[in-house]
């Protein structure tokens, strides 16, 4: 099999660090160059009609997209670790937070990046800077609701790490890029535990 990636995406670290988690080897990783819009490109979009990196290239030729997607196929090829749930009640629970990090949290850091950012500019064509601060401030909004979430129990699912804390830490460094650090706003659970993520072998993979 085949991961396409772009070093420094959050959406292919996420896929990365689940990897790392559940000790899966085997699978060759392509970059794809966003920089240079390789991701727009006519091969590429034959993998990837949205031009939207991870995709997964299975040995038969079928293509996976979708973050999530990827990583529910990799679960069942790996059952353990368990990431997403032993059961339906707690996959169903998993899932719930997964989706809140991945809608609320990484999709409006993206959107503060994306159109404020001056690096993202060649990729954001046109960027509405005005937009993209409204948005940081519904990020921090988000990000004090998860505070106060791990106050209550130490893992954004909680109580062991799952997806869900992948995802959610992938969301806050790459919100780094619009210079939003938990501990510098008061937010210290929320640091507390991206710094334990951050010690852990899978943060390494970018």
């Amino acid at each position: 099999m085949k991961l396409y990636v772009s070093p420094g995406a959050p959406s292919p670290r996420r896929v990365m660090m689940f990897m790392v988690e559940k000790s899966i080897a085997g699978i060759d990783l392509v970059n794809v160059d966003l920089n240079a819009n390789e991701h727009k490109g006519e091969a590429y979009r034959a993998k990837s009609p949205l031009a939207k990196v991870p995709a997964l290239e299975l040995d038969d030729g079928r293509v996976l997209t979708e973050t999530r997607a990827i990583c529910t196929y990799l679960e069942g090829l790996h059952p353990e670790p368990n990431l997403m749930g032993e059961n339906f009640e707690e996959r169903a629970f998993i899932e719930m937070m997964d989706r809140r990090v991945e809608l609320y949290l990484l999709g409006g850091i993206a959107n503060v990046v994306r159109h404020t950012h001056p690096g993202l500019a060649p990729l954001e064509q046109p960027q509405f800077p005005e937009f993209g601060q409204s948005q940081a401030q519904k990020v921090r909004e988000v990000a004090a609701w998860f505070d106060h979430v791990l106050e209550r129990q130490p893992w954004i699912a909680g109580d062991r790490f799952t997806i869900a804390d992948i995802t959610a830490f992938c969301a806050i460094e790459f919100a780094k890029l619009m210079k939003f650090k938990p501990g510098h706003e008061g937010m210290l659970a929320l640091q507390a535990w991206r710094d334990r993520v951050a010690d852990r072998p899978s943060a390494a993979a970018k």
